[in-house]
C-alpha cells in the first residue's frame, strides 16, 4: 500500500511539473529564441567634454552583458544572426562632485555611467527597443576613482546590465 502511494506521488509530480511548461528562476522569458549576440559597445563617452577615459570600459561592459545573459538563460551566445541582438554604446561615464564641505570642497563623488542599447528579437519584433540606461556609485572625495573603480564598475555593471536583462526578456 505505501509502496503504490510513494509510486502515485512520484508519478503526480512528475505529471504536474512537466504539465508547467518551462520556467525558470529569473524570471526570463525567451520564446522561441535558441541564441543571443552581443555586439560591441563602444566608448564614446571619452569623446564628451568632461568625461573620464577608461580604457577597456567598452570591453568589460561588452562582457558583462553576455555574462549575465549567458548565466541567466540557457541562449546560446553566437558572433552573429543571433535570435536576439543587443547592440549600443556607452554615452556617459563621468565623475561629478556631489556634496560641498564647509570649505567648499568636495565630500563626495559620483561616478555615473550611461548606455544606449538597441535590441532586437528577430523572433518577436514587437519586442524591439532603443533606451538608454544609467546609474551611479558613490565615493568620498578622498578617494580617487582609480581607488574604488573596480567595486564601482562591479555595481555599475551589475545595475545597468540586470535593467537591460530585465527590460529585453523579463516577463513579469
Amino acid at each position: 500500500m505505501i509502496k503504490r502511494l510513494i509510486l502515485l506521488a512520484v508519478l503526480f509530480s512528475t505529471f504536474f511539473l512537466n504539465s508547467c511548461g518551462i520556467y525558470n528562476f529569473s524570471g526570463a522569458s525567451t520564446g522561441t529564441a535558441q541564441s543571443f549576440q552581443v555586439n560591441f559597445f563602444q566608448n564614446y563617452a571619452d569623446q564628451s567634454p568632461g568625461s573620464t577615459i577608461e580604457p577597456q570600459l567598452d570591453r568589460d561592459f561588452t562582457n558583462a552583458l553576455q555574462d549575465i545573459i549567458t548565466n541567466l538563460t540557457s541562449l546560446n551566445l553566437t558572433g552573429n544572426n543571433g535570435d536576439l541582438i543587443y547592440e549600443g554604446e556607452i554615452v556617459e561615464y563621468r565623475v561629478s562632485p556631489m556634496s560641498a564641505t564647509a570649505n567648499q570642497t568636495a565630500a563626495q563623488n559620483r561616478l555615473t555611467m550611461s548606455v544606449n542599447v538597441r535590441f532586437f528579437n528577430t523572433t518577436k519584433e514587437d519586442s524591439d527597443f532603443e533606451k538608454r540606461f544609467s546609474f551611479f556609485f558613490d565615493f568620498p572625495a578622498t578617494q580617487l576613482l582609480e581607488s574604488v573603480k573596480s567595486e564601482a564598475h562591479e555595481e555599475l555593471f551589475e545595475r545597468i546590465t540586470q535593467d537591460i536583462f530585465n527590460e529585453s526578456l523579463a516577463d513579469w
